[in-house]
């Protein structure tokens, strides 16, 4: 009987341990699969809040991106006048840069109209010329401004002495005169967060006016004037100017500027040239192009040509220049140009004249179109060719008042290729083709003239 006390006690003990032990384990697993599901909650949590993390940072990083976007958009259309701004600036400090180059040009022709000496007897001629510029820019980053300064020095007029011709053969020509000038010294504020821009100081007109991607650059693109800008825009000289522009939008910019008409800075506002432009930049297909309108007067004291008594008229016109990428390698442009037909300038006169008897000459219309395709086709991807024609025409009151002239429409044709050596040095091979040179009114010489150049540019 004690035996079985015994034995039954045991078992009652077994089984309270075994109870008690199962009861724990049961409660550590269920302890462990509350911290697990703490635990999973929490990781979640973290999850979660950082994808939300990302999500902010990534949304602040487009914002930010998007503004930067804007404000080079901006900055490239402000910064559009740079256009012989040689080779990319070095930085000195923060905000200032310096700039250098140089531009030589070799040319020929078979037929020279005017020797100058007042003989037409030499045919072919090979003239040379060059020129060097130097530019320094500060940026003032806590007012929005920017200061420019542009130094040029040349010698040789290279044939432009040579040759009578209503739009001449080499824009980087200049003299017999090597002096150092200041060709551009301003100040530009940007204004309005960067939507409005006012540019004052010794401008250059062309810088604001008339501009085109491929051609409006002497120094890397076409050689010839009417190439460069439109022969019937009455551009001044660089000039004491103010010069505004508001950009409303970001493909959308309105320009006004007046600039001194004459060379000297004295009585700058009796003669003023006034211009103002319209330009449209799109993107059709994710392809650039540039659409400008312009109009323009000059109140410096122009003579009628059927009335030449009346020596103080004013002169005024329009016109429109065009450029477009075709692909991610040619690029399009064209210009067009109309000015008063009843007066001319009389500050502007023919290669060659006798300052006895001066020659007038005045254009009415003008027009170029051309292109050029990158050397990427054929492995040369910073290689250009370009090809460019256009025709000057005179006006019909200066035919009139010159009985016995001709007065036919001159046409221009110009080839380059341009070959990128190195980052600081290109060649470029330049043709170009002249039909009824100065409208067939060179006495004893209405032949066709072909120039053939070479142009080295170098940058610093």
């Amino acid at each position: 009987m004690a035996a079985l006390k015994r034995i039954a006690l045991f078992l009652l003990i077994f089984s309270s341990l075994w109870a008690t032990i199962v009861f724990a384990e049961e409660l550590s697993v269920r302890d462990e699969i509350n911290q697990l599901k703490e635990r999973i909650t929490a990781l979640e949590k973290r999850v979660l809040g950082q994808d939300e993390y990302i999500a902010t940072q990534n949304s602040t990083a487009q914002a930010q991106q998007q503004k930067i976007t804007e404000y080079e958009s901006r900055l490239a259309q402000f910064e559009e006048h740079l256009h012989r701004v040689p080779g990319t600036p070095m930085q000195l400090m923060e905000g200032l840069e310096l700039g250098a180059g140089a531009t030589f040009i070799v040319q020929g022709t078979n037929n020279v109209n005017y020797d100058g000496e007042g003989q037409t007897q030499k045919k072919n001629r090979t003239d040379g010329s060059y020129s060097a510029d130097i530019t320094l820019a500060k940026e003032f980053k806590e007012v929005d401004g920017r200061a420019f300064l542009h130094l040029e020095a040349g010698q040789g007029a290279g044939l432009e002495d040579n040759l009578t011709l209503y739009s001449n053969v080499n824009r980087d020509a200049g003299d017999s005169d090597a002096k150092v000038e200041v060709t551009e010294l301003w100040y530009e504020q940007n204004l309005f967060k960067d939507k409005a821009a006012l540019t004052f100081g010794k401008l250059d007109p062309t810088a604001y006016f008339d501009q085109n991607e491929v051609a409006n650059d002497e120094t890397t693109q076409f050689l010839g004037r009417i190439f460069r800008n439109s022969p019937t825009a009455e551009f001044p000289d660089n000039n004491a100017g103010i010069r505004i522009a508001y950009l409303p939008f970001e493909w959308l910019e309105l320009g006004y500027g007046i600039f001194n008409a004459k060379g000297s800075w004295e009585k700058i506002g009796d003669n003023l040239f006034n211009i103002g432009q319209v330009s449209f930049r799109t993107n059709f297909l994710n392809l650039p192009g540039n659409y400008r309108f312009y109009g323009w007067t000059n109140n410096a004291n122009h003579t009628k040509w059927l009335d030449r008594e009346k020596t103080k008229e004013t002169a005024y016109g329009f016109g429109l220049s065009f450029d477009q990428k075709a692909n991610d390698i040619v690029t399009f442009f064209a210009r067009y140009g109309w000015q008063n037909p009843k007066v001319y300038n009389p500050d502007i006169t023919a290669t060659g004249d006798d300052e006895a008897d001066p020659r007038y000459f005045s254009l009415e219309q003008s027009w170029s179109v051309g292109f050029q395709v990158e050397g990427k086709p054929w492995g040369r991807e910073k290689d250009v060719f370009a090809f460019a024609v256009g025709q000057a025409m005179p006006s019909d009151d200066y035919k009139k008042a010159n009985e016995g002239f001709l007065a036919k429409t001159e046409g221009h044709l110009e080839a380059y290729y341009r070959i990128h050596v190195n980052d600081h040095l290109s060649i470029s091979p330049d043709f170009q083709y002249i039909w009824n040179p100065f409208g067939k009114d060179v006495a004893g010489d209405a032949a066709p003239i072909f120039v053939g150049g070479m142009r080295a540019q170098v940058d610093f």
